[in-house]
């Protein structure tokens, strides 16, 4: 696989399809269209196919199907034939993690072995679901613990849609109406980049958000990204959900510093784009994702300058400001509280709303910036034993050099 240099789009090689299982297609993640075309392919007379394709869909998206055998307004003949070529696939879950304060975490790994991690956060009006669109990350932000990954691929649409029914399986809420629902809003904010995987983000959200499926509002969905200025105004026109930008700091050197992205796309082309982003109004306001870093973004002079900026692009928006979520071996700490709640009052003040993200799921490593496979993951002890390995190699590389010149 190669990556392009930091902030850059990925270049993604070649594999084979992980929405096959066994030979067979999986249904879960094809488009309304590629399902008819799928079961005209197979046999589906044409005068059946739009009655079959409503029914499949119903189904696997309204009623939650991972099985054949259970659709009854099915024929068995018919149902006999659709498992003989077709399968209903969630990936598996190698890990299920539940915190004390409510939050779950979810393990999961896909067909080809990569796994990524899905977060469900409940709160008092609200359960908000945290999904990944990339195995990995190519962004390498220095305070994210995902950004430590390297980029392994995309994920296909079935994967992104997969993580929604994976949730509402736990929570066994398929059978609840619209308004019972725990998992009532989603944020693309998990493992990787959104917009460097438009394509199966958006054919994703398009069946979450079908009305005769999953019927998830747009207005529950939003998509954060590290400022991907060129697919920002294709988001708000093609997909018309809420946006989210992880913006950190407000000077292009400490930007750059923490989010390499910034060197291609600086905070004046991100601002500029948030301003131009389609269907943003003081009604559906942008938010601004800022990880409070202790003496790197959070002092008064920060504060006033977000203002400052915000101001200037004429943006309706919101700064959620997150207590930074520390991982072992980072090199940063989160600000103190009364420092954070200071950096919250300078923008209230202004008129421009700054809440503090309350940590979730800290006890789970399922907080903002956690995320990140458990294969790769390294406790403290682990990193600690192999820098002092490395430095005990080094060390005994030192005293062969000086050995053999002699200066030992």
């Amino acid at each position: 696989m190669q990556i392009t240099p930091s902030g850059h789009e990925p270049i993604i090689s070649p594999r084979a399809n992980p929405d096959l299982v066994d030979g067979k297609v999986n249904l879960l993640g094809l488009s309304r269209d590629e399902l008819k075309e799928a079961l005209a392919d197979y046999g589906i007379p044409e005068k059946q196919l739009r009655m079959r394709t409503t029914q499949l869909w119903h189904w696997i998206y309204h009623k939650g199907a991972a099985d054949f055998d259970v659709m009854t307004t099915i024929s068995k003949d018919l149902r006999a034939k659709l498992v003989d070529h077709f399968t209903i696939t969630r990936p598996e879950v190698v890990e299920a993690q539940y915190s004390e304060d409510g939050t779950r975490k979810y393990l999961i790994r896909f067909a080809d072995g990569n796994e990524a991690e899905t977060v469900y956060i409940p709160e008092d009006d609200r359960g908000t679901l945290c999904v990944s669109s990339q195995v990995g990350c190519t962004l390498n932000c220095k305070f994210c613990h995902t950004g430590t990954m390297k980029l392994v691929r995309n994920l296909t649409a079935a994967e992104i849609v997969a993580q929604m029914m994976i949730a509402r399986d736990d929570l066994d809420e398929w059978q609840s109406p619209v308004k019972g629902r725990q998992v009532t809003n989603i944020v693309m904010m998990g493992m990787g980049e959104p917009l460097y995987n438009f394509d199966n983000v958006k054919k994703a959200l398009e069946i979450i958000m079908d009305e005769e499926g999953i019927q998830l509002s747009r207005r529950r969905i939003t998509l954060s990204t590290s400022g991907v200025v060129p697919h920002m105004e294709r988001a708000g026109r093609e997909i018309g959900v809420n946006l989210a930008v992880s913006l950190h700091a407000v000077r292009d050197d400490v930007r750059t510093d923490i989010m390499p992205i910034n060197k291609k796309y600086n905070l004046d082309s991100v601002l500029q784009a948030c301003r131009d982003y389609p269907g943003s109004n003081n009604a559906r306001r942008i938010t601004f994702e800022y990880a409070m870093l202790k003496g790197v973004n959070d002092s008064d002079a920060d504060a006033r300058e977000l203002v400052r900026l915000i101001r200037k692009y004429k943006l309706p928006a919101k700064v959620n400001l997150i207590p930074f979520n520390p991982w072992p071996g980072v090199e940063y700490e989160c600000s103190d509280p009364d420092r954070i709640a200071r950096f919250s009052d300078i923008i209230f003040k202004e008129g421009i709303s700054a809440p503090v993200r309350t940590p979730r799921g800290r006890d789970i490593m399922a907080a903002c910036g956690q995320l990140k496979s458990a294969s790769e993951k390294k406790s403290k002890a682990d990193i600690l034993r192999e820098q002092a390995a490395e430095a005990n190699v080094a060390a005994a590389q030192n005293i062969v050099h000086h050995s053999s010149t002699g200066l030992t």
